[in-house]
């Protein structure tokens, strides 16, 4: 009985510390969860210490190498025509070297026909102008010949009046005064030949023959007073009122031949101009068909390499076809680039959010792609007043300026079409405050920084300067060292200060403004949060106090499996469309930001249970 007793003693013994050695090991293990989880949430703050040193504010853009004094050689013939030698890409081209020769067999086949149209109408044109001085001796014929009527007309006026008229008028009076002494003496004598017929002396037929003589002057003396009454009262009248109007007549019919004469002359004259225009429109085509045969073969002007204008041409599409051989060339196209010195340029395209920084005359330092090791150095030359139409044709909401720099030297080595990188010096600091440029946000149009101490999150507003579009100058209100958040509340909360439950990892706020040069603050795009941010779409933690200033306000996000928060379908969509409103760099920055935070999850010691990110789409 006492074995019995002994062995119950020890049974209870041994459960009563099985009990201590589970009540210890789970309050070891309660302990180790909430250690973990406050580590786990501090993990969540991202943070990072202000820095002071050297910094650079500069502007990085990609670009092609090209020669800064450059022949464009073009394609002068109207239309399509067909390369038939084409000077090979690279060669070391001489001044009057033939470099390109176009096929041109439809345009001489056009010159034959031309210049038999040209024949055509120079004989036309002698024709023409032959006819005009004969239509012009013409009319100083015709002139002239109604010019003489009408003088003979007005001298036969003055004429008559003054001569014929006269004339006749004297003769009829010389005739009247003739018959009256003719009546008179006729009277006389047969008065004599009455008495001597009466004393017998004559015979009766003699009587009678003075009688009729003495009546025939008296019809004389009358006939010849009516003569004169009917020149005066008749004839003189209606032969000047006839003769009058023979010189108006001939005046009229002057006028009509001058004025045909003139018709006939300026209708000849037009006729003229009309056969010259033609003739030298004939002319200056047959001449511009020459100037295009001759067109046709394209010579060097100068020396220097050969480079095909299709090697540093692209397309929205693709890369331009290469130029060569039975290739179909329009007008005006670009075909050689022909470098005359050994100088080169770099062009890029600067995006107008960092216009405000850069202008002509800043020092650049340019790597190519093809020269590992080795920097060149330039200066900006030359900034396009416009943005470039290419690049808005293939999205109209980037907004880019072709910006030339010219390198220093490097002509031994550059090569036309290089890829290369420049990085505009806007400024250069050898000792200055600097912090990420995501740590910077904006409330009430004041920048502020959250500076994070002791556990505890504090706003504070900072004067800052321009920057990188990594680091922002950081003129006042923070010191070297101090701690500040890189994913701040947009809205100068301090909602990270709060506890979070255990088993649950506060989320940071996603940040959806980066600092742009002069401070202000733009919305950034769906998975562009800056370092560790999240994409568009995530949701937030219990811990997340406040909406931040901006996000897109949908449904509450159901939780995901083991109580993580997952992604709404109408958070996804809003993800997608926002993502498809992206830049070409928006969405290369998003996707390389979404792939660094994949790695950085995927290395041990990540913390468990934070949220997934999501890739744009």
């Amino acid at each position: 009985m006492g074995n019995g007793s002994g062995t119950r003693l020890l049974r209870g013994l041994a459960w009563i510390g099985a009990v201590l050695i589970v009540v210890v090991v789970a309050g070891w293990w309660f302990r180790q969860r909430r250690a973990a989880a406050a580590l786990q949430s501090e993990r969540a703050i991202l943070t990072c210490a202000v820095q002071e040193g050297p910094l650079v504010i500069s502007v990085t853009e990609p670009g092609t190498i090209k020669p800064r004094e450059t022949i464009v050689l073009k394609s002068q013939l109207e239309g399509r025509s067909t390369i038939l030698f084409l000077v090979p890409e690279g060669r070391q081209a001489e001044k009057g070297d033939l470099l390109v020769e176009l096929d041109v067999t439809a345009l001489q086949d056009a010159r034959v026909e031309q210049d038999i149209r040209v024949r055509n109408g120079d004989a036309a044109f002698v024709s023409s102008r032959e006819n005009l001085e004969v239509v012009k001796n013409q009319a100083r014929s015709d002139v002239e010949k109604a010019e003489l009527a009408l003088r003979f007309a007005k001298e036969d006026v003055r004429n008559y009046k003054d001569g014929e008229y006269p004339n006749q008028q004297t003769e009829l009076k010389g005739r009247i005064a003739l018959s009256e002494e003719e009546v008179q003496r006729k009277a006389e004598s047969e008065k004599w030949s009455q008495q001597l017929f009466n004393e017998k002396y004559v015979s009766e037929t003699e009587l009678q023959a003075d009688r009729l003589a003495a009546q025939k002057a008296k019809l004389d003396l009358d006939l010849a007073r009516n003569q004169l009454k009917l020149l005066e009262e008749f004839t003189y009248t209606r032969q000047l009122d006839k003769l009058t109007s023979d010189v108006t007549q001939f005046e009229m019919a002057l006028e009509r031949t001058r004025t045909k004469s003139a018709s006939n002359v300026t209708q000849a004259e037009a006729d003229l101009a009309a056969r010259e225009s033609e003739f030298s429109r004939q002319k200056d085509k047959l001449q511009k068909l020459d100037e295009q045969i001759g067109k046709a073969k394209i010579t060097a002007p100068a020396s220097g390499v050969v480079v095909y204008a299709t090697s540093t041409q692209f397309s929205f599409r693709g890369n331009v076809e290469p130029l060569a051989e039975g290739q179909e060339v329009h007008e005006r196209q670009e075909l050689i680039y022909l470098p005359t010195a050994d100088t080169f340029m770099a062009t890029v395209k600067v995006h107008e959010s960092s216009l405000k920084k850069i202008y002509a005359g800043l020092p650049v330092r340019v790597t190519v792609d093809a020269l590992p090791g080795r920097e060149l150095t330039g200066t900006v030359a030359k900034i396009a007043p416009m943005p470039d139409a290419q690049s808005m044709f293939m999205n109209p909401d980037l907004k880019v300026y072709a910006t030339e720099i010219h390198i220093d030297g490097g002509g031994d080595v550059l090569r036309t079409g290089m890829t290369c990188a420049s990085e505009i010096v806007v400024a250069r600091y050898e000792k200055a405050l600097f912090v990420p440029v995501q740590c910077v946000v904006r409330a009430n149009g004041k920048p502020l920084v959250h500076v994070r101490a002791n556990g505890v999150t504090t706003p504070r507003e900072v004067e800052i300067g321009m920057d990188n579009n990594r680091m922002v100058h950081v003129l006042s209100g923070l010191k070297a060292g101090e701690s500040v958040l890189m994913t701040p509340p947009l809205d100068g909360t301090t909602a990270l200060d709060r506890p979070a439950p255990i088993g649950d990892v506060p989320i940071p706020p996603r940040p959806t403004a980066e600092v742009r040069p002069n401070g202000g603050a733009r919305p950034a795009g769906p998975g562009q949060g800056p370092a560790g941010g999240r994409g568009e779409g995530v949701p937030k933690g219990p811990a997340e106090g406040a909406q931040a200033e901006g996000d897109l306000k949908g449904p509450a996000e159901a939780p995901a499996e083991g109580g993580r928060p997952a992604m709404t379908p109408e958070a996804m969509a809003r993800m997608k469309e926002r993502f498809e409103k992206m830049t070409p760099e928006e969405r290369e920055a998003a996707r390389a930001q979404f792939g660094q935070r994949r790695r950085s999850r995927e290395q041990p010691g990540a913390a468990p249970g934070a949220a997934p990110a999501v890739a744009p789409p």
